[in-house]
């Protein structure tokens, strides 16, 4: 009886282990090109009698165990591969009972493509910077994978201004503060393990600010009087042409003139009396403008140009005056005439007759009536109208005479 007991506890123990059969570990893709998805499928045969068992799979690189573990899915994805990944890869299968199972080992090979194409650009565009500002050097490589390091270079002899490494097709390298020496030609290199690529040449030019111009009077006198030819002589001692001057009088702009290279400009000048005053100038070369120092403009006039200059003046007020007065009459005249015609029909006057000889009724001579005419004021247009008189007188008898002088 306790033999039969002991047979039954002992007979699971001693049944021989189970075989599984051998694991197949396969890649999605087989060659894959750095950077890219990696796919592992670790496929077993299952007998039809361990259908229902359960497995853990496990995947190793090289004796080390990938992901987090082991796991009930016999795939394991790896998001990105790189070159130092390449190496020997293989699944492990394990049952319930801890039996476990390798697969043969698979050889990964990751593909690294080289670099081509390398370029630099600048930052601002075209190779312009202005003294003082940031100018930014931008390595740009069209073709290449893995951990790409980064050269920059400053000049035909290849001075290294610096070294940068990283998982990227582009990398930059800043110059905070440019200066005029800074004004150079630039290259860069990408290298990724086949050696250096290198970039072209890139010509940065650095733009001056103008500084504050100087402006020069230059005469061939010591005193200036009206009539001399002065020279007004306007130069920024720094700043990248060309350069545009103008010049100003009392703050009103005179002329202008643009210098194609450093020198400065001038501007000459015919006295008058009227060209005393305060004279600027002013530079400008795209970067801001700058404003000279006010000078002042003396002119001495001559004594004989005063006294011209007070005969003119004189004759100029007699002739307004004289001006004046002629438009005023005239304008009277007109005026007077014009109320003449242009009133309404005036009440007309008649005048007093002319006295003439008296004639006599009774005389013994005929008496023959004379008529007298005249004339009266023009009313309107072209007409004239005339008055008629005739005067008759009665004689007084020569006896009735005679008796008033008796």
């Amino acid at each position: 009886m306790l033999l039969r007991l002991l047979l039954v506890i002992c007979a699971p123990l001693c049944e021989p282990a189970e075989l599984l059969p051998r694991p197949v570990l396969k890649a999605q893709p087989s060659k894959p090109i750095e950077g890219s998805s990696v796919i592992l499928t670790c496929e077993i045969q299952f007998l039809p009698q361990k259908s229902n068992v359960q497995f853990q799979f496990c995947f190793y690189r090289d004796s080390q165990l990938l992901a987090s573990g082991c796991s009930s899915y016999p795939e394991l994805q790896i998001p990105a591969i790189w070159k130092e990944d390449s190496g020997s890869y293989w699944c492990e299968v394990e049952t319930e009972t801890h039996s476990t199972t390798r697969s043969p080992r698979f050889q990964i090979y990751v593909q690294r493509i080289r670099i081509s194409d390398v370029s630099l650009v600048t930052q601002p565009p075209g190779g312009w910077v202005v003294e003082g500002d940031k100018l930014v050097l931008i390595c740009l490589a069209d073709n290449g994978t893995g951990d790409i390091t980064f050269f920059w270079y400053r000049g035909a002899l290849g001075l290294n201004l610096e070294t940068k490494t990283q998982r990227s097709l582009k990398a930059e390298y800043e110059i905070i503060t440019m200066k005029e020496s800074d004004a150079e030609q630039y290259y860069c290199a990408a290298d990724n393990g086949y050696g250096p690529t290198l970039s072209g040449l890139v010509s940065i030019t650095v733009r001056i600010p103008v500084s504050h111009p100087v402006l020069t009077l230059r005469t061939s006198e010591a005193q200036i009087v009206v009539g001399d030819v002065v020279e007004l002589h306007c130069e920024a001692l720094r700043g990248s042409p060309p350069i545009l001057y103008q010049f100003y009088h009392e703050d009103v702009i005179m002329g202008n003139s643009s210098a194609p290279s450093r020198g400065g400009v001038s501007f000459n000048l015919s006295l008058t009396e009227d060209h005393s005053g305060n004279y600027s100038c002013e530079a400008n070369n795209g970067h801001g403008a700058q404003r000279s120092e006010v000078v002042t403009l003396n002119i001495t006039v001559p004594m004989e140009n005063r006294i011209e200059n007070l005969t003119s003046r004189i004759l100029e007020g007699l002739l307004g005056t004289i001006s004046l007065i002629i438009v005023t009459l005239l304008f009277c005249y007109w005026f007077k005439r014009k109320i003449g015609r242009c009133s309404g029909d005036p009440l007309r006057t008649f005048p007093n007759p002319v006295p003439q000889e008296p004639s006599y009724l009774n005389s013994s001579d005929p008496v023959q009536l004379q008529p007298i005419y005249e004339n009266v004021n023009v009313v309107r247009g072209d007409e004239v109208y005339s008055l008629v008189y005739q005067i008759q007188q009665e004689q007084e008898p020569a006896a009735d005479s005679l008796r008033h002088l008796l």
